[in-house]
């Protein structure tokens, strides 16, 4: 298990169906009803689910036609990007009422490192339990929270009681959770890593905990690593406040397909700009540019361009993108979506985490 020097306080904090429940809570027509934001059109894409629809079988990434036919009473509504950030900053004030160790996942998740906090709590569920609290007095919202020693447990505690719940694995139930965990909660396991550990005879915790680093890492590569760590209950990775961003991007899916290429090139350069305008809001400095472009068939490519000294001006990112989709671009070959990214961010140092003593939860 992870050892005594550097065992922290850590909180997973995350927000119940997030965009949805900030629609229903502006909306009280909403409210009690399966909801999904995104675009309700033949051809959209739900981006979050209210809960009650997710009783349906209704979750994001799910094409909006499967999801009507999943729960015909299913309402769409259009996302409100501004009006989540804006919630989200307000979530994140109160995360810093109690520590600077926030590292932001998304808009709707975070982990904060409470072992040393501003308000000198003894307990990290006493914290959890306060900051669920404001954030429901402040948003007129609900989240989840999971406290535990390190990230790999806190994340995963924070969804074992959802919505609005705690759950708290101490250090000395650790490895018994651990163990009892079917392999599909781990977090970084997917459905592929987990149709191959199953073909292997890992269904839980106790079984990848049976396996040799060599033998995972021979079947998994890099992640055999992480998974015998965890597998062990060791994760010493720091929360940190200020990481590095790995990419911005936006992509759209058009009402019908097009081949002209003057009007697929303005579609391009409306994208352009909206990355350029997150761009500018993120603080850092991109060295590689990415378009995506899915064709009527679903089949799919994508196109890169890095630059040594870096891309930032909206006009730049025009011009490259521009170039990369009319080195590709054929008539005959019509498309369903496009999309731009930009990555490879210039490094910036961070600071290394301290160790720390061993304290209650």
């Amino acid at each position: 298990m992870q050892s005594t020097e550097v065992q922290r306080k850590i909180i997973h904090i995350d927000m119940d169906a997030f965009f949805a429940s900030v629609e229903q809570r502006d909306n009280p027509a909403l409210q009690g009803k399966p909801i999904a934001v995104g675009g309700g059109g033949p051809r959209g894409v739900v981006a979050a689910a209210s809960y009650e629809a997710r009783k349906f079988g209704v979750f994001s990434a799910m094409p909006a036609k499967v999801a009507r036919q999943k729960c015909p009473e299913l309402i769409f509504v259009k996302h409100r990007f501004d009006v989540y950030k804006a919630t989200s900053l307000i979530i994140r004030s109160i995360f810093k009422q109690y520590t600077d160790l926030v590292e932001p996942l998304s808009l709707d998740e975070a982990y904060l490192d409470v072992t040393h906090n501003k308000k000198g709590i003894p307990l990290a569920t006493d914290i959890a339990l306060e900051i669920k609290a404001k954030i429901q007095a402040h948003t007129g919202l609900t989240a989840s929270a999971g406290v535990s020693v390190n990230k790999f447990l806190a994340k995963i505690a924070s969804d074992m009681d959802k919505p609005n719940g705690l759950y708290v694995i101490k250090p000395h139930q650790a490895e018994a959770f651990i163990a009892s965990l079917p392999i599909e909660k781990f977090y970084g396991v997917g459905k592929v890593t987990a149709a191959k550990m199953k073909s292997k005879g890992i269904f839980t915790g106790a079984d990848l905990r049976a396996h040799p680093e060599q033998l995972l890492t021979n079947w998994f590569g890099k992640a055999g690593h992480y998974f015998f760590q965890v597998a062990q209950g060791i994760d010493n990775r720091p929360v940190v406040p200020h990481r590095p961003r790995k990419s911005v991007g936006t992509e759209t899916t058009f009402s019908q397909d097009y081949s002209d290429a003057a009007l697929l090139t303005e579609k391009l350069m409306e994208l352009a700009q909206s990355v350029s305008k997150r761009l500018s809001s993120s603080g850092g400095t991109p060295k590689t540019i990415t378009i995506k472009i899915k064709f009527a068939n679903f089949s799919q490519i994508t196109r890169s361009k890095t630059v040594a000294g870096g891309i930032s001006q909206p006009e730049h990112i025009k011009s490259l993108a521009s170039d990369l989709f009319l080195n590709v671009f054929q008539p005959t070959h019509k498309i369903r979506l496009l999309g731009i990214s930009l990555s490879n961010f210039k490094a910036i140092k961070t600071a290394n985490e301290q160790g720390q003593l061993t304290l209650e939860l």
